[in-house]
């Protein structure tokens, strides 16, 4: 839905210190009442395949998915947006690591953090884990970049490494990589192997 794009693309100039004209603008005329709050561009790709997995158009049911560039700044999209700016709905993916960002930013702004979804280390861990190496491997090989991993396996930085914390490491080796792979983990998840995180947050929506 262009006008969702436009809007999310306007959210994240906000947040970047442009006025804010345009996203409020679009937020009057546009039917949206939630913003999904992601990390990084990766997590946008797993929820929007996830989504379509499922027969969902996020867009048309009012949810803007955006990335927000990393957990320090959900603080200020969740003032840009929640209940003290556009008054939408927040939710969103948060690391385990991350988890003390959201803690401190989310009550200052007026928002929930039960709302937010907790991943162990990150949604590709959790996405390996729920698949398994050998069958990300059989993806790996599938996309055409067997070659690729098995030069990757073989630098000094990997020994001693589990084959789960190379695969992990591997998907962020490469420009643009975390986010082919966030579509096509998920796309290859069987119905009942979704990660809880991941399914919890399609199912808030």
């Amino acid at each position: 839905m262009d006008d969702m794009r436009s809007f999310r693309e306007a959210v994240i100039a906000w947040a970047a210190g442009d006025p804010g004209d345009l996203a409020r603008e679009l937020a009057a005329r546009l039917p949206v009442r939630a913003a999904v709050l992601l990390e990084g561009p990766s997590d946008v790709a797993a929820v929007d395949a996830l989504a379509a997995r499922r027969g969902r158009n996020l867009a048309a049911e009012g949810v803007c998915v955006l990335p927000i560039g990393g957990a320090m700044s959900v603080g200020r999209f969740a003032r840009l947006l929640g209940p003290a700016g556009l008054g939408l709905r927040l939710t969103g993916l948060c690391d385990e690591g991350e988890r003390a960002y959201y803690a401190r930013a989310l009550p200052g702004a007026g928002s929930a953090q039960h709302g937010f979804f907790v991943c162990a280390a990150d949604l590709e861990d959790e996405l390996i884990r729920a698949l398994g190496v050998t069958r990300v491997e059989e993806l790996v090989r599938a996309e055409g970049e067997l070659r690729a991993l098995q030069t990757f396996l073989r630098q000094p930085a990997q020994r001693g490494r589990t084959s789960h914390q190379q695969l992990r490491r591997f998907l962020s080796t490469k420009k643009g990589r975390k986010i082919h792979y966030g579509r096509v983990l998920v796309e290859a998840l069987a119905p009942d192997r979704v990660p809880a995180p991941l399914d919890d947050l399609l199912t808030s929506l």
